[in-house]
């Protein structure tokens, strides 16, 4: 191995990752999580939340785009929307491209992860946090989903996965879920970032989808394959109306340029479209998997 610094990344007990690291930029704690931003030689400014890959500047729009713009799509006009995390921006900012979003409200429970992210990131928001559609909430959404009376046309789950002791623990669960569809506009969507959807760690992902599978009419596991994460990640679409397979390649087209959404760096229409089959691995997976409960959470271990 080269020298110079390298920073560990423990996935779980049996696999650890490297990444050599040409400059730390912030490395602390708020008052939720450790958080260290570093410039890394493959992948650029890069994001780690207890010593966990969130983001990296190489292919964060890889990641964003398929968690916003698939539910945009299925939608077709969303004009209110509710973040759920999302500290670095960058999924304001995919929202907030859209030509229909007249207002974008974003709850995140860690305030100081925010404004890091303001000062070391930038290029994640750009500029969205400054955008007079957008209003930026430092609140544990769970409350805030409770003690509201507005409602959304699509609601995004951008949270990291539900570590013991964390706070997006309950924010996976279906009690959760019931919450965030009374507070749904007809025809409403959500998705959700759901974990890896890899051959060997892809339990969260698949029970995520049976949890919304118990609140919503229309449920579709999709993933994408990101770079800074070696692995394919998955997420899961749920909808009161829509079926995004009953989409065509046509009708997709149209609706990517109703939103103005036409220059998109990652997803294509034909993209959109096959994100939702499942390799067969996944397959028994998904009829197997047992819902999320208040009483029974999921709770990710290393």
């Amino acid at each position: 191995m080269s020298d110079g610094l390298w920073f560990w990344e423990e996935f779980t007990e049996n696999l650890l990752y490297g990444y050599r690291v040409k400059e730390f930029i912030f490395s602390g704690r708020s008052r939720f999580q450790k958080i260290d931003i570093l410039e890394l030689g493959v992948f650029g400014k890069t994001l780690f939340l207890d010593h966990k890959i969130q983001s990296a500047q190489v292919d964060e729009f890889i990641f964003h785009e398929s968690l916003v713009h698939t539910g945009m799509i299925t939608h077709g006009s969303p004009e209110k929307v509710l973040i759920i995390g999302g500290g670095e921006g960058a999924t304001l900012r995919e929202v907030l491209r859209s030509s229909s979003v007249k207002r974008a409200v974003m709850v995140d429970i860690d305030g100081e992860l925010v404004e890091l992210c303001k000062r070391h990131l930038p290029e994640w928001s750009a500029g969205a946090f400054d955008d007079p559609r957008a209003e930026v909430i430092i609140d544990d959404a769970y409350d805030y989903i409770k003690n509201t009376e507005e409602k959304f046309d699509l609601i995004i789950s951008d949270l990291t996965e539900p570590l013991e002791g964390g706070p997006s623990v309950k924010l996976f669960t279906r009690e959760y879920y019931h919450l965030l569809r009374q507070h749904l506009n007809e025809g409403g969507v959500i998705t959700v970032q759901s974990g890896s959807a890899d051959p060997y760690y892809h339990q969260f992902f698949v029970s995520v989808a049976s949890t919304l599978k118990e609140v919503f009419p229309v449920v579709r596991p999709y993933w994408a394959f990101v770079f800074s994460f070696n692995m394919p990640w998955g997420f899961n679409l749920a909808s009161t109306l829509t079926d995004p397979l009953d989409l065509d390649e046509e009708e997709v087209i149209r609706r990517l340029n109703t939103l103005g959404l036409d220059d998109l760096k990652y997803l294509t229409p034909s993209l959109f479209l096959s994100s939702f089959s499942m390799p067969a691995y996944i397959l028994p997976s998904l009829k197997k998997a047992h819902p999320i409960t208040e009483a029974n959470p999921f709770l990710w271990t290393e």
